[in-house]
């Protein structure tokens, strides 16, 4: 049997949101059991059976809209008449529309779902590193009236204890708001290489990131916005979750999924 995580928020019930773990569905290792990218070198016919599966546990009212994802940060509007008969390439979507089904898929990345308060409007964002810092929530905001109350729910990610990164992540975040500074605590890593009669001192100075209070401060950047979830690492939790940093290319993808009843 398969088993979602649903967000706990203020906002109506008639939007309906599920992300996904690995449990249930017919992947064989390394990819078991659910994964739900065609892109990882898993058998076709099991992606698709397993999205199947998926679209059934959770009354899908049309397949879902999978994306081309490329780490950016457009945040594609779509309408009622809107078709694709290849994957869009976005990192993220945008509905007013009933039944349409939007979806992202991550391994560590972390999904965001935005929507105001009635349930009438929503957007579906994969926010990994980069697409963070260059602005991908940015523009999701952006499809969104002012005057709608907003909020946000972070399905599962790589968690603030597992999350290495280098400098050169930090100095990014930091040039682009100050107060990302303080999502990043000192992990540094050195080491002693001798070469001859001379000691070579190798110093890599590495940061523990935290993806989830980073994506916190650039909801907030310009608007108010109310934030739920968090609660999770894709990394440590092997047996919940499918983990790239932890798996490689070995790693299968969960989804997650969102439309207006």
């Amino acid at each position: 049997m398969l088993q979602n995580i649903t967000p706990d928020w203020n906002v109506s019930s008639s939007l309906k949101v599920f992300s996904t773990t690995r449990i249930g569905g017919v992947s064989e290792a390394p990819y078991d059991a659910l994964n739900l990218g065609l892109h990882v070198r898993d058998k076709e016919v099991h992606v698709r059976k397993n999205r199947e599966l998926l679209c059934n546990a959770i009354k899908c009212p049309e397949e879902p809209m999978w994306l081309n994802q490329v780490h950016g940060v457009d945040v594609a509007f779509i309408d009622r008449l809107q078709t694709f008969n290849e994957p869009l390439t976005a990192d993220g979507s945008f509905t007013r529309e009933p039944n349409k089904v939007l979806s992202i898929l991550t391994a560590d990345c972390l999904p965001v779902v935005v929507a105001n308060d009635t349930g009438s409007a929503f957007a579906i964002i994969h926010a990994g590193w980069r697409g963070l810092v260059s602005g991908v929530l940015q523009s999701g905001l952006a499809h969104f009236s002012e005057h709608d109350e907003l909020h946000a729910w972070f399905g599962p990610a790589i968690g603030p204890t597992a999350f290495e990164v280098g400098s050169e992540v930090r100095d990014a975040f930091v040039a682009r708001d100050q107060e990302n500074a303080s999502a990043f605590t000192s992990s540094d890593a050195c080491g002693l290489a001798s070469s001859g009669d001379s000691d070579n001192s190798v110093c890599s100075e590495k940061y523990m990131a935290d993806i989830y209070s980073l994506a916190r401060i650039e909801l907030n950047r310009h608007r108010r916005v109310a934030v739920t979830g968090g609660d999770y690492c894709t990394h440590t939790d092997s047996d919940l979750f499918h983990s790239y940093r932890r798996d490689g290319v070995q790693s299968g993808r969960m989804a997650t999924l969102a439309w207006i009843e």
